[in-house]
């Protein structure tokens, strides 16, 4: 590797992204007042395109309904031919907006609560650096903007059936996600296992109703539904190892109407999330196997659907190490932190399940950050100063992710 020309290279990059900072602004403000959900982002869609053909690029023909794919060709290549991808999420979340700011969302019901918005206009930010930066590119950039990232299965398993790396075969692909709680300025990065394998959790406990009086002539799906919630609580501490971070959460139930009333079934729903997948598969064992023993001794029927999410989000150890390098160099190395693992989830998984590549966390908090400004909260407000720095950073990664092959 050779980076004689970096610290220059970023100081250009840097300027470039403070001159374009009130036009990524305003992008975000745009996409924030008109959110979309998943599978439903037909405004976004136009609007990343509109954007990207002002710049002279042409998105690819799409693969799905919503999204965009795009090509940046740089004009320096080494006969590499390597690709770096760049991917942003577009989606919304259900939620009423309760900030207060003047761009809050216009949608009854629909908000960027997770930072998608400020994601987009990054690589948007990214897109426009780089298209006036071809001449010095030595490979192709492609840029991944995703539909769907907040709801099952997500965006990303169906661009890769439509062929998104067999068409496009990155050698790369890098992805970012606005934290709160990392200081705005700084990013924070983690080799390995970084975000959890998610799946939802569904019971159904049937029973026999009757009058609450006389308990003893019913099957109380009542009382099994809590013995099957305490018993679920015992799993990590009695089937995962010490070592594996793993979490059962039961988040909902639903049952009866009435103070006298026995109810014949009562539903709940709930999250597992686990770090490893041999864990994750003898969880889901011995979770039926609970509810199984639970019910059947209790005189009840008790079924658990598992819905299978998104797997393990697995950072390539050497891209995250020329990660931390690239970063440094753009922000200051006392800017870039270690994470530890989340037990969040995140669809990238998929695509590093294909390539190697990193997903970082950049910060979008500050040191008076008020309460409730905490992601998938209806008063999440990132701080906006992070757009000039996401975009300036994505660019750069990009650039210098080439230059290293």
């Amino acid at each position: 590797m050779t980076n004689e020309h970096s610290p220059g290279l970023a100081g250009r990059m840097q300027e470039r992204a403070a001159e374009l900072f009130p036009e990524i602004v305003a992008l975000r403000r745009d996409i924030h007042l008109h959110p979309e959900l998943s599978y439903e982002e037909v405004r976004t869609t136009a609007l990343i395109t509109d954007y990207l053909l002002r710049l002279g690029i042409t998105p690819e023909p799409p693969l799905l309904e919503t999204g965009v794919i795009a090509l940046i060709r740089g004009e320096r290549k080494s006969g590499k031919g390597m690709v770096v991808a760049l991917r942003a999420d577009i989606d919304a979340l259900p939620l009423n907006e309760e900030n207060s700011h003047g761009f809050c969302s216009l949608e009854s019901g629909k908000m960027h609560a997770c930072g998608h918005d400020m994601h987009t206009a990054m690589l948007l930010g990214a897109a426009k650096i780089l298209s006036d930066m071809k001449d010095e590119l030595e490979g192709d950039v492609l840029l991944v903007f995703q539909p769907a990232e907040e709801k099952a299965p997500g965006g990303a398993k169906p661009f890769l059936d439509a062929g998104l790396f067999k068409q496009f075969n990155p050698s790369i692909i890098i992805g970012q996600h606005c934290f709160p709680n990392v200081e705005t300025g700084k990013v924070a990065l983690c080799k390995g296992s970084f975000m959890a394998a998610t799946d939802e959790l569904y019971f159904t406990v049937t029973g026999q109703g009757g009058h609450a009086s006389a308990p003893h002539k019913a099957a109380d799906p009542v009382l099994a539904a809590a013995h099957i919630i305490t018993a679920v609580q015992h799993l990590v501490s009695r089937v995962v190892p010490p070592h594996e971070p793993a979490v059962v959460s039961i988040a909902s139930i639903h049952g009866g109407n009435a103070p006298n009333v026995i109810p014949m079934q009562v539903t709940m729903s709930g999250t597992m999330r686990t770090m490893n997948e041999a864990v994750r598969c003898a969880v889901q064992e011995r979770l039926r196997q609970t509810v199984d023993h639970v019910s059947q001794g209790l005189g009840v029927e008790g079924k658990v659907e598992i819905r299978k999410g998104y797997p393990v989000l697995f950072n390539d150890l050497a891209v995250t190490e020329k990660a931390e390098i690239i970063c440094g160099e753009y922000l200051g190395t006392e800017n870039v932190l270690e994470s530890e693992p989340i037990m969040t989830a995140e669809d990238f998984a998929y695509y590093l399940q294909e390539r190697p590549g990193t997903f970082w966390q950049i910060g979008t908090g500050n040191l008076q950050q008020e309460k409730g400004n905490t992601l998938h909260s209806p008063t999440f407000n990132p701080e906006e100063r992070a757009l000039e720095i996401g975009s300036g950073l994505l660019a750069y990664s990009a650039l210098r992710l080439l230059q290293f092959a």
